[in-house]
Order: C-alpha cells, then structure tokens, then sequence
C-alpha cells in the first residue's frame, strides 16, 4: 500500500525515522555489560512504537542492526539477534491488536531460517493493519540498499522490462525497499553523535534532523514530542523560497 509523499512544512511529520544510538554507552557508564544496555533499548522501542502510534505517526522506522553490526564481538551479535526474535515473540500480538503493520526492510542474506521466519509471521500477521507503520531496518545499509536496488533495475532492463531512458527518481524508489512508504520527514539519532550512519541515504534527502544527547534507552515519550514540537517549527522549502521572498 503506497502512502504518498512526505508531509510539509509544519505539522505532524508523517514518517518518522530514528537511529537508536547510545545503548553500549548507557551500560558502560552504569559499569553494566552492553547485552543490558540493548535490553534497555528494547524497552525504549516499546514505548516510542506506542507513543508514536498514540501522536498519529503514520510511519515509524527504527534503525534495529546495520550491516556493519557483523563486525562486532561474535556474543553482541548474538545478543542483538535473540532481542529480535525476542520483541517479535512477545510484542507481536499488541502490534498487531493496536493496528500496528511491521515491515522489515534490509538485506535477508546472513539471516537464519528460524529469524526469516518470525520476520515473515510478523509482516502476515499484521499486513492489513493501517493504524501505523512500523519499519524496522535489520541487516540495512544504506549504500547496500541502493546497490542491491540498482541490481533490480539492471536485471529488468536485461530482461526488457525497463527502458533505461524511462529511469527516474520516481522509477529508481521503486526499486527500493522502501518503495511503498513515503521518505522520512523527520530523522533523529539519538547520543548526540551527528552523522548519518548509512541510514535511508535515498529517502532523508529533503529530511529535517535532530539530534537530541540523551542515549536510546533513556529516550522517551517527553522528548520524542520535543522533536515533533521542533520540527513544526522548521519551513521545509523543498529548494524553493519561501513565499514572502517570491512574491514581487
């Protein structure tokens, strides 16, 4: 189900996307092991993915495991997969019961059989909801999405399917895994660290961004509305001027 494109200036933004960072760090300074800090942050994605429905966010897209993540300890990974299988098993009935949809987007390569198949019970389950849209980006790259997209594209020209003459921006999204959903109108990565982390690359083109200190596990419902609250507050001109400047 496609959702159109993103909102405008002020409002509510209908998609946000959040780069949940800061729960190694929020254990490390308890002198805790890092496993707990992730299950802090699980805690966290609970009541965001409830607030968020509760404001009237239509889409909500949560940056769970990157493909970079491989490149940790071996029992951070393991920890970091099981809290996966874990939020689907038990949080998967009041998703689905408060109409919430979960789509997974990301590479499905070096995901075990017993993961692809929660993932695809999740998505079934609660395809027909429309209360909200929960993206989580597991095994995502940004750089890899837009390659692995580009694949696509290549093998239906191959095929004759597309002209290549007929690619735009509009036909290039289609490839994406985000192809139903509009871009993100507001992007926040929490911990204060400023940059983007080979996150919706494509899709935060024209995205608004804040960058609140507070690690993930202590995000919750009073600062993700000052996000909202800021983000009203911004004139998203899309290239253009603003209309005082334009008129004559």
């Amino acid at each position: 189900m496609a959702l159109g494109s993103a909102g405008g200036s002020g409002g509510l933004p209908r998609h946000v996307a959040i780069i949940m960072d800061g729960n190694g760090r929020w254990a490390a300074r308890r002198g805790l092991p890092r496993t707990l800090g992730h299950r802090k942050g699980v805690e966290a994605v609970r009541r965001i993915v409830r607030h968020a429905g509760n404001r009237g966010v239509e889409v909500l897209t949560l940056f769970a495991f990157s493909r970079e993540n491989w490149s940790r300890p071996a029992r951070e990974i393991a920890e970091l997969l099981s809290l996966l299988r874990f939020f689907i098993r038990n949080d998967l009935a009041e998703l689905a019961g408060n109409g919430v949809a979960v789509n997974v987007i990301g590479s499905r390569d070096d995901l075990s059989d017993d993961l692809l198949d929660l993932i695809a019970e999740a998505e079934a389950r609660t395809a027909g909801n429309d209360r909200m849209q929960l993206l989580l980006a597991f095994n995502y790259g940004g750089r890899d999405e837009i390659v692995r997209a580009a694949r696509r594209i290549a093998e239906a020209a191959a095929r004759g399917d597309l002209d290549p003459a007929a690619l735009d921006e509009s036909a290039f999204s289609s490839f994406l895994d985000t192809a139903n959903f509009p871009d993100p109108d507001l992007v926040i990565r929490t911990s204060g660290e400023l940059r983007v982390s080979n996150f919706l690359l494509w899709q935060s083109a024209y995205a608004e961004y804040a960058f609140p200190s507070v690690l993930w596990p202590d995000f919750d419902e009073a600062l993700f509305d000052e996000a909202l609250a800021d983000f009203a507050n911004r004139d998203r001109r899309f290239g253009a001027v603003p209309v005082s400047i334009a008129r004559p």
